[in-house]
């Protein structure tokens, strides 16, 4: 069984979709710190992709810090690292820039850019237990 959603869209790569799906179902807590993560195998079947994107998108998210390999359990969601605000601004520095050059393109401001941030925040946030999950990672250029 997958414990995320993935909703697969034409005109953007099977394996960034699936490592967004999977780290949108870590930052809003729907997986959390010691929850195990399916094996390549049960990936690949389950969403019906590729083993070799599945095993990319495990890598990926091995590579990142979000998922630990435990000796006799298996992989499992990764505790949080700790950083620095700064450290964490920067991380989003990518995605805020494509977010603020998308924004003006379709001619909002800032004020309706907040809202908007605001809005899908929250909906992340109330997911669940409402607990918010720190110290999310980004890294890929592209969401």
């Amino acid at each position: 069984m997958i414990p995320f959603r993935v909703a697969f869209r034409p005109g953007s790569s099977l394996y960034e979709q699936v490592v967004y799906a999977a780290e949108k179902a870590l930052v809003s807590g729907q997986l959390r710190p010691g929850d195990p993560f399916p094996s390549v195998r049960t990936l690949s079947a389950g969403l019906k992709i590729n083993p070799n994107t599945a095993h990319k998108v495990v890598t990926y998210l091995l590579h990142e810090g979000l998922l630990e390999v435990m000796p006799g359990t298996g992989t499992v969601v990764a505790r949080p690292p700790s950083s620095t605000a700064a450290e964490r601004s920067r991380l989003l520095r990518n995605e805020v820039e494509q977010l603020v050059v998308e924004a003006k393109k379709l001619g909002m401001g800032l004020q309706q850019v907040t809202a908007a941030l605001a809005e899908h925040w929250e909906r992340l946030d109330s997911r669940d237990s409402g607990e918010m999950v720190p110290g999310g990672k980004g890294g890929r250029g592209k969401t």
